[in-house]
């Protein structure tokens, strides 16, 4: 009998919110023991990323602000407090997995962050050993964030890129840091030429992804991937589409799945056409999901157009649609903005949420009770 009530009052505890979680932990040792204990932890994610709940944007503003806010409710935002407190340092956000974020500062310090259960930690620095010779004219750092559920591991990649005249490619290192052990190891180097305008790599079907030219001068894009088991990189082929337009274009995971947006002007319409691939690896399984234009809800021609995630019931597809300009070499968000695509009907709906910032980056995040290691630190001691 105290099992079967041990397993209906975890059935119970997997449907509540983090927030309401950590109340519980107050309440006495034995919920702070039951919530706090691997298993439960995982089994809580679990339940959350089959259920679509616990579902939330992280909204980045100012370079240092940030707020949370649940899509699908439509709930006004959150004020976050991000480890580095009220300093007015940007902030940028690697990637995000499992509840955790990792982050940079502009001193090239990297945090993983907890923003459910407000812990953090600083990872351990490492130096970039390849050595810049004369003739390098500039260095570019690429990273990726992911978990690696063979290992039990949440693993974070940093590749480093020399550049020569008319960026060539010179040299690079490639370095994964393993909260498990909490050092950075190198592994092989890579060989094909990174994308300055795709710095942060993507997490599907538990591998990184970026976009990259190989050779450096054959103008064709290619996107790869690299295994967080294997620590292998492999090539994935994009649908096979051409566009005699200029257009711009999008790549990322949604629902699962990698996901292509093209946006491109069709005589006095916006076009918006999505392509996701069905069968991780396989070419032939691309299919277009969504091929929309809406001119009254995209005034002008947008810097980007791109899916952030599916709605709870999976019937619509939330957009964001931002506005940018470019200024001394550096992309500036002008406009943000969401927007609903019913699958069903066709057709794009407007999102009202109350207190949203008039300009932000956005990412995907599921709140979690994952924990950091025994150096985590809380950012302050009220419960959220």
């Amino acid at each position: 009998m105290a099992t079967f009530l041990l397993d209906e009052m975890i059935e119970i505890l997997c449907r509540l919110s983090v927030k309401d979680l950590l109340r519980f932990k107050c309440a006495s040792k034995h919920w702070c023991s039951l919530i706090d204990d691997p298993y439960f932890i995982k089994l809580h994610l679990s339940h959350s990323l089959k259920t679509k709940t616990n579902h939330s944007l992280i909204l980045r503003r100012y370079e240092y602000h940030f707020f949370s806010v649940n899509y699908d409710s439509g709930e006004t935002i959150q004020k976050l407090n991000h480890p580095l407190g009220e300093q007015k340092k940007a902030i940028k956000i690697l990637g995000s997995c499992n509840g955790l974020l990792a982050l940079i500062d502009d001193n090239d310090r990297i945090f993983l962050w907890n923003p459910s259960t407000r812990k953090f930690q600083v990872l351990p620095s490492t130096e970039i050993e390849i050595s810049s010779p004369s003739i390098c004219f500039d260095r570019s750092n690429f990273y990726g964030f992911g978990y690696d559920p063979i290992s039990d591991d949440y693993k974070l990649v940093r590749m480093v890129q020399l550049h020569g005249n008319n960026k060539g490619y010179l040299h690079s290192e490639a370095k994964v840091y393993s909260l498990r052990s909490n050092c950075w190891r190198r592994i092989k180097d890579f060989c094909f030429y990174l994308i300055f305008a795709r710095e942060f790599g993507f997490l599907a079907n538990n591998a990184l992804h970026w976009m990259v030219f190989k050779p450096p001068k054959s103008g064709k894009q290619n996107l790869v991937g690299f295994d967080l088991r294997t620590e292998e990189f492999r090539s994935l082929e994009l649908p096979e589409f051409c566009l005699d337009k200029l257009f711009c274009y999008d790549i990322k995971a949604m629902g699962g799945f990698i996901c292509l947006t093209a946006t491109y002007r069709e005589l006095d319409t916006v076009v918006v056409d999505v392509w996701i691939m069905k069968e991780y690896g396989v070419k032939e399984s691309w299919i277009k999901l969504i091929s929309w234009n809406e001119p009254h809800f995209i005034p002008r021609f947008p810097s980007l157009v791109a899916p952030l995630a599916f709605s709870k019931n999976g019937d619509k597809v939330l957009f964001n649609i931002s506005y940018k300009c470019r200024n001394f070499g550096k992309w500036y968000n002008l406009r943000d903005k969401f927007v609903w695509y019913d699958l069903w009907g066709e057709r794009v709906e407007k999102v009202e949420i109350r207190g949203i910032p008039t300009s932000f980056d956005v990412h995907f995040y599921v709140e979690s009770l994952v924990p950091i290691n025994g150096n985590a630190v809380m950012i302050n001691n009220e419960m959220p």
